[in-house]
């Protein structure tokens, strides 16, 4: 099946949604240049009409003037100034008969009253007296001018009704205009979001998986969707995925291969060295029962580091597995503070809690040995009589946990070793019991499992550690 890639996806998003909108301009465009070309037509073809009924009503008072001036002086040029302003009018009236339909009525009355006062004028005059025939043309001619003031009404009748229509299209093509150009906008957010979805959702699952492989959740295979590129990096961290899923596996196998074969001779050096101390091979001198001691603290030290380095193995591939819940710091830590106050009254050491915070999302467990060890440590390296010191607290969108101590404290180039496993400092005699050198490395994976921190400030006397978590909000 032929997927396309995220590049070409994009574009082709991109090249659409541009069609659709240059689409709706064009059309837009269209329109207003159909409507411009009809309102230019409407309007010359008013502006005529217009013209044509002056015209006509000019030479109808230049016809009526003639037809009077003839009457009374009988000149043959006033007559034919009066037929020529008559043969001016009828073809300005036969144009506006012509634009306008509704004016035929009265054209054809304007007509026949033009003709009735021409017979009078040009009529004979040895039949017809001269009053009849001027009563009559004055009748004809006062009808016509009558019959323009209706064709006058008519002709603007017209116009404001051109006028109206015009708005009104101008009303509907802006009314089409502005649901083309919703209907676009609305297509073009459709298919962006479309696409956003179809090229989004596979980058979040991208993130989703990069974020399990640095959590060490290797048991799900990696399937990624959506374009085809995206889909090829899917497969690539599903290699990866395998790749350290093995190499999670060779790790735990070389370790507990090494553990069997260094416990398997070690554990029987430590026999002969017991033999040795209890005198079964015969009695040994001074000299032969101090090498003997030295012999089996050795072994016993070495014994206690392979185990060390197994639980701490173990810890950290622990330590990625949390049950996340709403959890109270203040009754955490007095629980913590209660269990090691055996510990705490031997060394003649005061645990002091003070302050509050809000709740963490935390795995209880995990965050309570992250607790213990902190706080066992500051109390292992406390000198009689003094305090350890844990304050609660919240700053900003952060809940802040200080364990404070009166001890020999961190040196500065070691603040950041000193949460290394096995590292002890570089006064570790100054500490009564001695420690396996892992619980402020344990403290920091199960901290940095919270997505918290723990750091060593900077403090003229003793040990300053900060343990910062973020809300549960």
């Amino acid at each position: 099946m032929l997927r396309p890639s995220f590049s070409s996806t994009l574009l082709a998003s991109f090249l659409s949604i541009v069609a659709i909108l240059g689409a709706a301009a064009v059309s837009g465009w269209l329109d207003l240049e159909s409507f411009a070309r009809d309102s230019r037509r409407s309007a010359a073809a008013l502006l005529e009409l217009n013209s044509d009924m002056q015209q006509l009503a000019e030479r109808t008072v230049d016809f009526e003037r003639g037809a009077r001036q003839y009457l009374v002086h009988e000149e043959i040029s006033f007559l034919e100034r009066s037929n020529g302003a008559r043969a001016e009018a009828l073809a300005a009236l036969a144009r506006i008969e012509t634009q306008l339909a509704d004016a035929a009525p009265l054209a054809s009355r304007w007509r026949e009253q033009a003709a009735a006062a021409d017979a009078a004028v040009a009529g004979d005059t040895t039949a017809i007296p001269l009053e009849l025939r001027s009563r009559t043309a004055a009748t004809a001619l006062a009808e016509l001018a009558r019959l323009n003031d209706g064709l006058a009404q008519t002709v603007r009748t017209h116009i404001i009704d051109s006028n109206g229509k015009s708005l009104d299209t101008l009303d509907q093509r802006r009314e089409q205009l502005t649901w083309q150009i919703l209907g676009a906008l609305a297509l073009s957010v459709v298919l962006a979001a479309l696409t956003g979805w179809w090229l989004l959702r596979p980058l979040r699952h991208i993130e989703r998986s990069i974020s399990d492989l640095g959590e060490n959740r290797l048991n799900q295979a990696i399937r990624i969707g959506g374009p085809a590129d995206l889909r090829r990096v899917g497969k690539q961290l599903d290699w990866l995925r395998v790749r350290l899923s093995e190499l999670e596996a060779n790790r735990n196998r070389v370790l507990r291969h090494v553990s069997h074969e260094l416990k398997t001779p070690l554990a029987s050096l430590r026999e002969g060295v017991s033999l040795l101390a209890d005198g079964v091979l015969g009695r040994l001198t001074p000299e032969q029962q101090e090498v003997t001691a030295i012999l089996e603290h050795n072994t016993r030290a070495l014994q206690e580091r392979i185990e060390q380095l197994l639980h701490y193995n173990a810890i950290q591939f622990d330590s990625r597995r949390l049950d996340l819940q709403p959890s109270a710091l203040l009754p955490m830590v007095r629980e913590v503070a209660s269990e090691l106050q055996l510990q705490a009254q031997a060394r003649g050491v005061a645990i002091d809690i003070v302050g509050d915070a809000p709740l963490v999302r935390a795995d209880p467990g995990k965050l309570r040995i992250a607790l213990s060890n902190l706080i066992a440590n500051a109390v292992g390296f406390s000198p009689t009589g003094s305090k350890v010191r844990v304050e609660l607290s919240a700053q900003d969108e952060k809940v802040l946990i200080d364990c404070i101590d009166d001890g020999p404290g961190i040196r500065p180039e070691e603040s950041e070793r000193i949460f290394e496993p096995f590292f002890q400092g570089s006064h570790p005699d100054e500490r009564t019991s001695k420690g396996t050198g892992i619980g402020l490395a344990i403290v920091r994976e199960f901290i940095a499992a919270h997505h918290g921190k723990v750091s060593a400030l900077p403090v003229e006397r003793g040990a300053h550690f900060r343990v910062e978590l973020p809300h549960a909000t």
